[in-house]
């Protein structure tokens, strides 16, 4: 089954754990989101990230950890989505899945892939 929600940023703690005088920081960040559609949720993620230049396009990469707890088209429970992305100038490779076996509650068996894009994630999923 594949869906669409909107998320909006609700909390945003970052920090620099890694500084060198001969490449880019390291970076470190919890965020906070809200889900809204047919995923009513709220997550908590860890996310990792580095930047080589002043754009994002010059090269950025960042992988992140994200534990959803709510209601997923009237299942309610929790899983744990676990993506990321690296690109520069040639363009931007993504990936990102469930966890298998993180589900709870109506989504115990919950697996597949995720997409996260500015505002919007994609779920293909399945519920076994």
């Amino acid at each position: 089954m594949k869906l669409i929600a909107k998320f909006e940023i609700t909390g945003w703690d970052q920090a620099t754990y890694d500084e060198h005088d001969d490449g880019p920081p390291l970076g470190k960040a919890t965020i906070a989101k809200s889900y809204t559609g047919d995923l009513q949720a709220i997550s908590t993620a860890q996310m990792l990230a580095c930047q080589t230049g002043d754009q994002p396009t010059d090269g950025a990469g960042y992988m992140a950890q994200e534990r959803v707890v709510g209601t997923l088209n009237g299942r309610v429970g929790t899983f744990v989505l676990q993506h990321g992305a690296c690109g520069g100038p040639d363009g931007t490779e993504q990936y990102g899945f469930i966890v298998p076996g993180s589900g709870t509650g109506e989504l115990t068996a919950i697996k597949g892939t995720c997409r996260v894009q500015h505002g919007e994630l994609t779920l293909d999923y399945e519920l076994g």
